[in-house]
């Protein structure tokens, strides 16, 4: 029989929780792949069940989530991630033959992937869907049980998520947790058998100093200033156009979203006028324009708003795109040109739809411009000659990297998806996340008749002739 949910979320809660899930690993370490399939598909079919639910919950916390968004960015993907864990699952599940070296042989090796035990996420408010169901689909894939801590600022959409997850699975096998920031430090801090975490870097970095404290293994999906590079002979329109689609998803409230762009010098008057015109062609009306969404509450708008006003205290220009509403949290897209390198605006991750421009003179200055900073998640290069695409390919180095696209490099389902550096550690999604959730075990097995006695003591000369051949071949 499923347990109720606890009314109050205690460490002592937590630790019972992590401990009815661990016991129930134990009596089930390896469940087979129809087990797990039977799980994916459920939850499946209760995201799908109740996608309009859902999607009216995120409106609720937002104030205005566009439903197509929810759609197109929560459930589609992680449909697309459930059907390509059912495909390949079982081929992921069997056993890599290894090879033994010329002195081992005949005996034989493997690696033979390994369910890990219960595996904690932290699930951030921006997409709480696709980022708290995403990796579970690979934790319940490699076999695992799993606790998932919701954002306490989506507070409907995460209550109806741990009524749903409680009637699709047992307590035991997959739990939702909800509460303040205090409950999400008391979840960081417990034993987890693996951690994922997205969010900001200045918190991943509190999660990791809690997970260190158990040796609990990390993945850590942050952010940081992920750069766009519009090249010299690029098509200028359409990077124009894709990097707006990009910087819109959401408000811009996305990991991977453009922080700033980097274009030819001479060139922003020409990206401002462009993205004008294709703003007012995405979103008629915009004030009340139901496709664009609102920045999550009072706190974040304002944040944006002063992001704004110090920079063109600084001696920015701000080129609006729109007309803000701060009663229902609209916040119109903004060029920004001229923003000082130290200033707020250039130093921190922006999350919402300020776009700074950043001109260069050759390609040289703009790769030293990005690489002088921290490494980002996501890197965006406008390019159709080869030999820029393969300078930056090879002299950057970023968490992920589209090339005349924006954000679709986190769709496509054989990358793995994640950080390096500041951005985070660690990589999931399809193949790569069943790895993340699984202890890959090399595995080695002797043969019947071998040599290992002929290396054994006590050593002689048949051991110096065999060192002094094994030296030589």
């Amino acid at each position: 029989m499923k347990q109720d949910l606890p009314e109050a979320v205690t460490r002592d809660s937590l630790d019972a929780l992590l401990a009815a899930q661990r016991d129930a690993f134990l009596r089930e370490p390896f469940p087979t792949w129809e087990t797990r399939a039977r799980h994916l598909k459920a939850l499946r079919a209760m995201l799908l069940d109740n996608r309009d639910a859902l999607a009216e919950a995120m409106n609720a916390d937002f104030g205005q989530r566009s439903k197509a968004e929810v759609m197109l960015a929560e459930f589609v993907v992680l449909k697309q991630e459930i059907d390509g864990a059912l495909k390949h699952g079982t081929r992921w599940m069997k056993p890599q033959r290894r090879s033994v070296g010329k002195w081992l042989m005949p005996g034989r090796a493997k690696v033979v992937p390994q369910p890990l035990g219960v595996a904690g996420i932290v699930v951030p408010w921006n997409y709480p869907l696709y980022l708290g169901a995403g990796p579970l689909v690979c934790a319940l894939a490699a076999g695992n049980r799993a606790m998932i801590k919701m954002s306490e600022l989506t507070p409907r959409t995460s209550a109806l998520f741990e009524t749903l997850i409680s009637k699709a699975f047992e307590r035991d096998h997959v739990a939702v947790v909800n509460g303040d920031a205090s409950v999400g430090a008391a979840f960081t801090a417990l034993p987890f058998d693996h951690l994922l975490f997205t969010g900001s870097t200045r918190i991943g970095h509190e999660v990791m100093r809690a997970a260190a404290a158990n040796l609990t293994p990390v993945t850590l999906e942050l952010g940081g200033k992920s750069p766009a590079l519009i090249g010299e002979n690029a098509r200028f329109d359409y990077a124009v156009d894709s990097l707006l689609l990009g910087k819109t998803l959401n408000a811009g409230q996305t990991c991977i979203a453009p922080d700033y762009v980097l274009l030819p010098r001479g060139t922003e008057a020409k990206f401002i006028e462009r993205a004008r015109t294709r703003f007012s062609q995405l979103y008629p009306d915009f004030t009340s324009n139901g496709d664009y969404t609102s920045i999550i509450t009072d706190r974040h708008f304002d944040r944006l708003a002063r992001l704004a006003d110090e920079a063109q205290e600084a001696g920015a220009q701000l080129h609006p795109l729109g007309v803000h509403d701060a009663a229902t949290r609209r916040f119109a897209p903004v060029i920004v040109t001229n923003a000082p390198a130290d200033g707020t605006l250039m130093q921190e991750e922006i999350f919402g739809p300020l776009l700074p421009l950043v001109p260069y003179d050759t390609l040289d200055e703009a790769l030293r411009y990005v690489n002088s900073r921290a490494r980002p998640l996501a890197l965006y290069l406008y390019a159709d000659d080869a030999r820029t695409v393969e300078r930056v390919t090879h002299e950057t180095v970023a968490g992920g990297m589209s090339v005349n696209e924006t954000l679709m490099h986190i769709a496509a389902e054989g990358l793995p998806f994640g950080g390096v550096g500041a951005s985070g550690m660690g990589a999931y999604h399809g193949h790569d996340g069943f790895v993340t959730f699984s202890k890959m075990k090399p595995v080695f097995t002797q043969a019947r008749f071998n040599g290992r006695g002929l290396i054994a003591p006590p050593y002689g000369r048949l051991f110096d002739f065999l060192i002094n051949l094994m030296m030589k071949f």
